[in-house]
């Protein structure tokens, strides 16, 4: 990929405009229960602050409605907790599109929800002209939500002065290119979910570039159905099991492999007191639930994932929030540590996974983009990435 970087720009005494990705959890009391999307976007900001750029930043927040900014759409708690990790005073600016604010070199102000602006998820061009008057330079620092076609993160893109992509941008950009533009082989993919129907594409897409696919979850128990397997009461889409079937068909055409589970932990109920009972899986019964991955099946995977080149991991193979069906997840997530393979892993789950067994620091990147990385995964064009690519 072809696009410019912003350490290739020269922003000192510019006006700068980051197209930040900040949309935060938040509590009932609007309270921030998790800064990393902030924290994940100072390198940006930083940067322009010591070049002395006039800096202006927004980004979207939640599901607002056009034309409107209700107390749980403003972008007010993350001004402040910017202004804390800044260390440094940080305006939150209202109704700022026809630029009637002061902003001084050396100095960063928000920018109020950008989605609440008319135009904005239509990805309008004259919106976008009247944004692109208030900068130099355009940066787009939010790659999760590279897939979405919008003002601030397409059309402004095209046609401001200057358009370049951010750190967090590029990096992920770079990440995801290494681990499927020229993956070092094997290259393995993991992925989990509850449903085959939300990620075949990807699973089609996948199937013609890796040399194992590993599923998990639902996805897994569909799998098992299409290899006539029995499946009990488990999570499933029969009426997909065709598809899966054309995956495995695929894969093997091309002497690679989808591995079925050999055991499985099952239960009678999906709660977090339920006993799992580990069982070959031509045993499952007609009222059991698969919820995990037997342990002879996760050794055989982290024997995989040990021997791989590349791994690129989006989504857990069990019900991990469950203890008594967290020890597959356990096992792959320290495969993934432990392999010497690049490894590239995204999706709410997954870095949910990562964290709670503490290979964070094991996996080569960590994708911040939830769509944007699935629809990467699929091959998909990004519309903000190839605004970026159109303008270098």
């Amino acid at each position: 990929m072809n696009f410019r970087r912003l350490d290739e720009v020269d922003v000192a005494g510019k006006r700068v405009f980051i197209r930040a990705d900040l949309n935060v959890p938040q509590d009932d009391a609007l309270r921030i229960t998790d800064d990393t999307r902030i924290r994940a976007s100072l390198p940006a900001i930083e940067h322009c602050l010591r070049m002395g750029a006039a800096l202006m930043v927004t980004s979207h927040l939640g599901r607002p409605r056009e034309g409107v900014v209700r107390p749980q759409d403003s972008l007010a708690p993350v001004a402040a907790r910017l202004a804390e990790l800044l260390g440094r005073e940080v305006r939150l600016v209202s109704d700022w599109v026809d630029g009637d604010f002061p902003v001084g070199a050396g100095e960063v102000v928000l920018l109020e929800n950008c989605r609440c602006n008319v135009g904005e998820k239509s990805d309008d061009p004259g919106l976008a002209r009247r944004m692109a008057a208030l900068c130099d330079v355009y940066v787009n620092d939010a790659f999760g939500t590279a897939h979405r076609a919008e003002a601030t993160t397409h059309a402004l893109a095209l046609v401001a002065p200057i358009a370049c992509a951010g750190p967090l941008m590029a990096a992920e950009l770079d990440a995801l290119g290494r681990a499927l533009g020229s993956p070092r082989r094997p290259l393995v993919a993991i992925v989990g979910g509850a449903k085959v129907s939300t990620k075949l594409s990807i699973l089609q897409a996948l199937a013609s570039k890796v040399d194992q696919l590993i599923v998990g979850g639902g996805i897994a128990n569909t799998f098992l159905l299409a290899a006539g397997l029995p499946i009990g009461r488990s999570l499933a889409e029969r009426e997909m099991a065709g598809e899966a079937r054309a995956v495995l068909d695929a894969m093997s055409a091309r002497g690679a492999a989808v591995p079925i589970p050999e055991d499985v932990v099952c239960a009678k109920e999906f709660s977090a007191t339920a006993r799992g009972v580990t069982k070959p899986v031509q045993q499952v019964a007609d009222d059991d639930l698969i919820l995990d991955i037997g342990p002879r099946t996760a050794a055989t995977l982290a024997g995989f994932l040990q021997q791989a080149g590349t791994i690129v991991w989006n989504g857990p193979v069990g019900v991990f929030e469950f203890d008594a069906f967290a020890q597959g997840t356990r096992t792959v997530a320290e495969a993934v540590g432990q392999s010497d393979a690049y490894s590239i892993a995204g999706g709410g789950d997954t870095v949910a996974a990562i964290s709670r067994f503490g290979v964070a620091d094991r996996v080569d990147y960590i994708s911040t983009g939830g769509g944007a990385f699935l629809e990467f995964l699929e091959g998909r064009t990004l519309p903000a990435v190839e605004a970026l690519e159109q303008r270098a």
